[in-house]
């Protein structure tokens, strides 16, 4: 089921851009993830959909964007509105970039991978970043999974355990920084925040 996750979301691409255009309860972490970054500084977006609401903030406050998402609608939708900024129809867990940024952002997206996946992004992340980048993403409480639904579909979500994840996080050089599980200020999303050292 999460190899189905790009035909759900292309699917529904314009249904889904509606509905996630007219929802920001990221926005307070969005803020804390931002602070400390330099302005003109670049950031990857790991599944940015059509860049509503999250890459539009960080764009208006002067960042460069690099998103990916595996759905070609969404990834036509975000170079429509924010045609400077670079956007590539790919998988996260295949993407080939060199380059390196002050934050990555995988909000809603590293969650519809499996366990194995998952791990095995940390050590990705953590190279795409420079030292004293931020890295921030929502997962589940616990180790599990869960099949959502959306648009009346099934909807595959997975989560390691956090202590599985601060595991992965020693190993590649990232720091905690903040972690609420289920946190009511956010519609209820359990949010991670790293650096790198």
């Amino acid at each position: 089921m999460p190899d189905r996750i790009a035909e759900h979301y292309e699917r529904h691409a314009r249904a889904f851009d509606r509905d996630r255009g007219g929802s920001f309860v990221e926005r307070g972490w969005i803020e804390r993830f931002v602070m400390p970054l330099p302005r003109g500084g670049a950031i990857l977006d790991l599944g940015c959909g059509g860049g509503e609401p999250i890459d539009r903030y960080l764009i208006d406050h002067g960042f460069a964007v690099t998103g990916i998402d595996s759905s070609t609608t969404m990834i036509g939708l975000a170079r429509t509105r924010f045609p400077r900024h670079r956007w590539l129809q790919t998988d996260m867990r295949t993407l080939a970039i060199d380059e390196r940024f002050e934050g990555v952002i995988a909000w809603s997206s590293l969650f519809h991978l499996a366990h194995d996946d998952q791990a095995a992004m940390i050590p990705r992340i953590a190279g795409w970043l420079k030292p004293g980048g931020r890295f921030l993403f929502n997962s589940g409480p616990s180790r599990g999974v869960a099949i959502g639904t959306h648009r009346g579909e099934p909807l595959f979500h997975a989560s390691l355990d956090p202590g599985e994840y601060r595991d992965a996080f020693a190993r590649v050089g990232l720091v905690e920084m903040a972690h609420v599980a289920e946190d009511p200020g956010c519609g209820g999303a359990t949010v991670w925040l790293a650096r790198k050292a």
